[in-house]
């Protein structure tokens, strides 16, 4: 261990002497023993030395007065003055400067050699380095042990929590990956440490002080960026194998018993209610299958769905609003800009597919998040793969787009209006700034290129259906 003055005066085979009455460094460690006959080696200090002279060169006392204040402003633990050369005895000036100052002296006889001095702390020192590396060895065992028999990132940060006596808190993005302590860290109170871990997620490891750092922090740092990154390559396996069983229950490829069962396989349980949240990203849809979730939604299960991300949780709907909110500020943190959509809530695996579609067509509302509007007719349609719906609505559609962009008509938006308004040809030609013959001109053209007479109620349902399955295909991408 590192040595004292007081420690010092304890070895016999040195035989130093206290010379003064000051104390304030007395127990201080000695970083270095520097021996000097300078007037003034003040900008040869760093601070923390014994400083050993025989006074050579301080000759008259406003020479002795300086050099102890010299010493003192270098942070000099204290002054070892060797008598028997150049003096007989400490001399007085220096002495009283020294008591002055609240510096220490020590008498060194003429017998004791420097160098015994600087060997002895060199060897403490030594002993201390050697020390501390041993139990720097030890934390570095203790927390890969942490880490490697299944404890966790949890057991790491709890383990060097121990080492440094103080909370320990993780954090990424917005969310909260560990904290040991009830509040949350500040910078005021908290040391920071950033987590390297290839990625832009903005990992920070904090430490409350007061805290002594041996090294183990910067150790810490690392093993938390390799298990950081185990813990990526794990989300996008546990996503992808979710992602395959919710396609096939979204796609009504399984028996309702056999849904249930895979279902419960992945952790969701189909006979309690769930909410859909859908997060959609066209830009940065890659990262979406493997960035973290809030804290809040740790429990709940996530899945990529296509090029979408998907988290299922159990909840009544009350909740839903809230932590899709989480959702969408936590990825937005992590750089991430997403449209969130809300399913509704249901129980059985159909509940889980119509809260699927409902969440996919209130995405399309292109809202930061989006809260669901009642399930319609069209979406419960599209919801079924065994029905072609959207190949029906092409089938009539495309003769008017064909004539459209053939002939710069616009028969799609004369039809969109007149279905909009009810059918009222006024109405139509008001919006539009027509004619009313004009009007009726292009409903004839309609009747004629698609075979549905839009003033014909079955017709009509058939024409709206077409239109309202392309506009909620157009925005969920298909």
């Amino acid at each position: 261990m590192a040595i004292s003055l007081a420690a010092l005066l304890g070895v016999n085979s040195l035989k130093l002497s206290k010379a003064g009455v000051a104390e304030t460094t007395w127990h201080q460690d000695i970083n270095w023993v520097a021996v000097t006959e300078l007037e003034d080696p003040q900008r040869f200090l760093n601070g923390g030395e014994l400083i050993l002279t025989t006074g050579l060169r301080l000759k008259s006392a406003p020479e002795q007065r300086r050099f102890v204040r010299q010493v003192q402003r270098a942070g000099a633990v204290g002054i070892g003055f060797g008598v028997g050369l150049s003096h007989d005895a400490v001399p007085p000036a220096l002495l009283a400067e020294a008591n002055r100052w609240g510096l220490p002296v020590v008498e060194v006889p003429y017998e004791t050699p420097f160098i015994a001095i600087t060997k002895l702390v060199a060897d403490a020192q030594s002993a201390d380095h050697y020390s501390k590396l041993e139990r720097l060895i030890a934390g570095h065992q203790i927390l890969a042990r942490a880490l490697l028999t299944g404890g966790g990132l949890a057991e790491l940060l709890k383990q060097l929590g121990s080492m440094l006596r103080t909370d320990i808190a993780l954090t990424q993005f917005t969310a909260q990956l560990y904290n040991s302590s009830a509040a949350a860290p500040i910078a005021d109170s908290w040391s920071s440490f950033p987590i390297p871990t290839g990625r832009r997620d903005a990992c920070t490891l904090w430490v409350r002080q007061p805290f002594e750092d041996t090294g183990i922090v910067g150790y810490a740092q690392n093993l938390i960026s390799v298990e950081l990154n185990n813990m990526v390559k794990q989300r996008q396996s546990q996503r992808a194998l979710c992602g395959q069983v919710l396609e096939d229950v979204i796609h009504g490829a399984l028996e309702t018993s056999e849904a249930q069962r895979r279902l419960a396989g992945v952790g969701i349980n189909s006979t309690r209610k769930n909410v859909v949240l859908l997060a959609v990203s066209p830009a940065h849809h890659k990262a979406l299958g493997s960035t973290s979730v809030p804290r809040a939604l740790e429990g709940a299960v996530a899945a990529v769905v296509g090029k979408d991300l998907v988290v299922v949780i159990n909840d009544d709907g009350g909740a839903a609003p809230a932590l899709a909110r989480q959702l969408s500020d936590h990825l937005a943190e992590a750089g991430i800009h997403a449209t969130i959509g809300i399913g509704g809530a249901y129980t059985k695996p159909n509940g889980l597919r119509w809260s699927y579609f409902e969440a996919r067509d209130a995405a399309g509302h292109g809202l930061p998040v989006n809260e669901p509007e009642r399930l319609s007719l069209t979406s419960l349609l599209l919801a079924s793969e065994d029905v072609p719906l959207a190949d029906m609505a092409h089938e009539s559609l495309n003769p008017l787009r064909a004539f459209d962009a053939a002939h710069g008509a616009e028969l799609m938006t004369t039809l969109e209006s007149y279905l909009t308004n009810n059918g009222s040809v006024a109405a139509v030609a008001e919006q539009l700034t027509l004619h009313r013959n004009t009007v009726r001109y292009r409903l004839a053209q309609i009747t004629e290129l698609t075979g549905y007479d839009p003033s014909v109620t079955p017709d009509r349902v058939q024409l709206w259906l077409a239109l309202a399955v392309a506009r909620l295909s157009a925005r969920q991408g298909k």
